[in-house]
């Protein structure tokens, strides 16, 4: 299946001169959305996780169905504010500023394998950060990345952990 074919192209979104790759429409094909999920499970299997951990939020709308593809738990990591209990964070540089990821201090055994799953790496910041919370904080080790969409001209993949990243459409 051509999952090029499912990415929608939106020129000057967000902002002038950017040209974002819509999953939308991806998702709403329940072949592709199928095909998705099972190819990323079937290139990822191999990494054996015990965890798969998604950044918010499309992070999650990947992440939930391979986790449970794979039999294995899903452990959401969220912007400020957002989870109830206690949590540890992660600052990560953005274009002009900062931002900060978190996840639940108990969320993960310590020495867990974990999977990272996003739908898209850019600058690979958010992952990264993402990252730090399952490698440092938590203590677990991370078996690789799992994203639907790479956009390599960026090179986000020089800012990773050395680990197995996986992508299914580049860009």
């Amino acid at each position: 299946m051509d999952l090029k074919a499912l990415i929608r192209d939106i020129p000057d979104f967000p902002k002038p001169g950017i040209l974002f790759r819509d999953i939308t429409t991806l998702l709403r094909d329940p072949a592709g959305l199928r095909y998705t999920i099972d190819l990323m499970a079937e290139k990822c299997a191999d990494l054996a996780p015990d965890y798969i951990v998604g950044m918010e939020s499309r992070g999650f709308i990947f992440g939930t169905p391979l986790a449970y593809k794979m039999g294995v738990g899903f452990i959401p990591v969220r912007k400020p504010g957002k989870l109830p209990g206690a949590v540890h964070a992660a600052e990560y540089e953005l274009e002009y500023g900062t931002d900060r990821l978190e996840i639940h201090q108990d969320a993960l055994p310590a020495g867990s394998r974990v999977l990272i799953v996003d739908d898209l790496i850019a600058t690979g910041g958010t992952a990264t950060a993402t990252a730090q919370l399952v490698q440092h904080h938590s203590n677990c080790e991370l078996v690789g990345f799992g994203f639907i969409i790479e956009l390599a001209f960026l090179e986000g993949r020089k800012a990773l952990p050395e680990v197995p990243v996986i992508t299914l459409v580049q860009y």
